[in-house]
């Protein structure tokens, strides 16, 4: 009889029996249930997530209004860099506080990225130079970079099995939260403001978008660490306490057991070995490959298609309400993403909104008119931010505890360089047939959908992983 794991089987950790007369973190999560304590760290996290989504937005919105004001021309070097500054600032920022998060614990960077994206942005507002600028949205990246990994993990580890995925998809769905209320200010600050602000409105924009940071941190300073990590460290009176509280805010009884003890730690290896280890190598690998061409899809066909469309005589209508449009379209598709990622499965809804979006893409073959390249758009929009919300949902799931943020920060990084290399990409297109360009942008949704299904583990219902098991 063959009792080695394969892929699509639950990690040995998952099945293995406690100690007689203790608990291990999964059922006393399971026990304390669905309650006060998750809605409200939902609340925190969705709020960081749409604040994070302000900060990497509010340069595309006011670019305009930062040339005039320092007197740059369009298409120079110094616009070019504020435009990348922020993505480049996550890409380092992801994998290093991914791994921190990792060694030290979620808590600390829980509260120190979010205290650093707050110091970073108003520093932004402030800047006296171009130069200064483009060093505080890099900085500002490099916080925002460590709240998304770090968030997932934490949000994860702190929910029922049969609820995870909804409720990491709905964290996900405040990001289009952030895009309409960063087009609502833009539309007051920018176009044609009537307010009588001193300075440039610009200014008044990116410090805004830094200061609902400030409420994210007073009531993140409540929120206990991961009872998971706290055991996978050993630290088994800290893990009581941190369950403690989910029960007193659940109102429920926490039994009278004390936890099991972590299962015998793996052979000692950074962390990035570990993960690009023969464990993991095919899991990491893939699922990098799946987020960096979701990303260069993304970020590709709305930089790139616009531009092309103008070009070709296609208008669409004033630009904060294209935006807020879109947006409202992103909704739907976040919530369909969070009931079919726990109806049908993780990989299956995955692969269903990638090709969604590629076919999507080839529909702007068929428009005639700035009404159908809108509703195309909103296809788009709906599709696309629909993989997001379950992509962000599964991958933490693949990852063992002690290296869950690591992963996702890995993966993060490499939706980041996607992000970067868009607009050369989209400027390489630029020049192209329509159809061609579209095959482009429509054969990266389909190889990360291939990706995903190769992975080939389920995570639907199933108890996170705490070792580097396949």
């Amino acid at each position: 009889m063959n009792d080695r794991p394969t892929l699509l089987r639950l990690p040995a950790d998952a099945v293995a029996a406690p100690p007689p007369d203790t608990m291990t973190v999964d059922r006393a999560i399971e026990h304390l249930g669905l309650g006060a304590f998750q809605y409200r760290l939902l609340l925190i996290c969705g709020l960081t997530f749409a604040a994070d989504a302000m900060a990497v937005l509010v340069m595309g919105f006011a670019l305009g209004n930062v040339r005039d004001s320092f007197g740059l021309e369009a298409g120079t070097l110094p616009v070019t860099l504020l435009t990348l500054a922020t993505f480049a600032g996550m890409l380092i920022g992801a994998p290093l506080w991914g791994r921190v998060a990792d060694r030290y614990g979620r808590r600390p960077v829980f509260l120190t990225t979010v205290t650093l994206g707050i110091v970073f942005g108003l520093l932004s507002a402030l800047a006296p130079s171009v130069g200064v600028l483009i060093a505080a949205r890099v900085l500002t990246g490099f916080a925002i970079g460590g709240t998304m990994p770090v968030d997932y993990a934490m949000m994860a580890e702190f929910m029922p099995a049969a609820l995870r995925g909804r409720f990491l998809v709905l964290v996900e769905g405040f990001w289009a939260i952030g895009t309409l209320g960063m087009a609502a200010l833009a539309s007051v600050l920018l176009a044609g403001s009537t307010l009588d602000l001193p300075g440039d409105g610009w200014r008044w924009l990116v410090a805004l978008t830094a200061l609902p940071g400030v409420a994210g941190l007073l009531v993140r300073v409540g929120v206990p660490d991961s009872p998971r990590w706290l055991v996978a460290r050993g630290r088994m009176d800290d893990a009581l306490n941190a369950l403690g509280q989910v029960a007193r805010r659940n109102r429920r009884d926490l039994p009278d057991l004390p936890l099991a003890p972590p299962l015998p730690a793996p052979r000692r290896t950074s962390r990035f070995a570990a993960l690009f280890g023969p464990d993991l190598r095919d899991r990491t690998f893939l699922l990098a490959a799946a987020w960096f061409g979701m990303s260069l899809g993304y970020y590709g066909i709305f930089s790139w298609l616009p531009t092309y469309l103008r070009a070709n005589g296609f208008e669409l209508t004033e630009t904060y309400l294209t935006t807020l449009l879109l947006a409202c379209a992103q909704i739907p598709g976040y919530l369909l993403a969070s009931l079919l990622i726990e109806w049908v499965g993780r990989r299956a809804t995955l692969v269903g909104f990638m090709l969604v979006s590629a076919v999507g893409a080839y529909l702007f073959l068929l428009v005639d008119s700035a009404v159908g390249v809108l509703l195309t758009s909103a296809l788009l929009s709906f599709s696309l931010l629909g993989t997001w919300g379950a992509l962000y949902a599964y991958t933490p799931e693949l990852f063992p505890t002690l290296l869950r943020a690591s992963g996702m920060g890995v993966a993060s990084a490499f939706a980041r360089l996607g992000s970067l290399v868009s607009p050369f990409a989209a400027a390489l297109l630029l020049g192209g047939n329509l159809a061609q360009s579209l095959t482009v942008f429509a054969a990266l949704f389909v190889l990360s959908a291939a990706c995903v299904w190769t992975v080939g583990i389920e995570t639907q219902g199933r108890p996170l992983r705490d070792r580097e098991t396949a």
